[in-house]
């Protein structure tokens, strides 16, 4: 049986959170899976967007308390390593927020970007 060529077998990891300190457990799985696919060696984009928009901003991350759960900063630190982390267009338009405010290594960028790299052949989109 033919092996899959490095390229079809390259996967990508694209993560949406939508939330914020509202919803402190989701907002915290999608960070924890974002980092855990980082550590594992995947390609991985963490969107920013509605509330959790404001994550991409220095220390709002730590405002973020989960009992048993990994602190947020650390879990940012790790996707922003070696991954990709974007402030939704409008989410920060919204919130005031410019590219001068965000955290180094962080973009602002809209849905076409989103739909791009949630497309690309091997990728898999999680929404939280």
């Amino acid at each position: 049986m033919p092996q899959p060529s490095t390229a079809s077998a390259q996967r990508s990891l694209v993560v949406k959170t939508t939330s914020g300190l509202e919803r402190p457990e989701a907002t915290n799985q999608a960070f924890t899976v974002a980092s855990a696919a980082v550590a594992a060696g995947v390609e991985v984009s963490l969107w920013l967007t509605g509330e959790s928009a404001w994550f991409g901003l220095p220390g709002r991350a730590s405002e973020l308390e989960l009992e048993h759960a990994a602190a947020l900063p650390d879990l940012l630190a790790v996707v922003l390593e070696a991954g990709t982390v974007t402030v939704c267009t409008q989410c920060a338009a919204r919130r005031g927020i410019t590219e001068a405010d965000v955290l180094p290594g962080v973009r602002i960028a809209g849905a076409a970007v989103f739909v791009e790299e949630s497309l690309r052949p091997g990728a898999q989109a999680l929404v939280y």
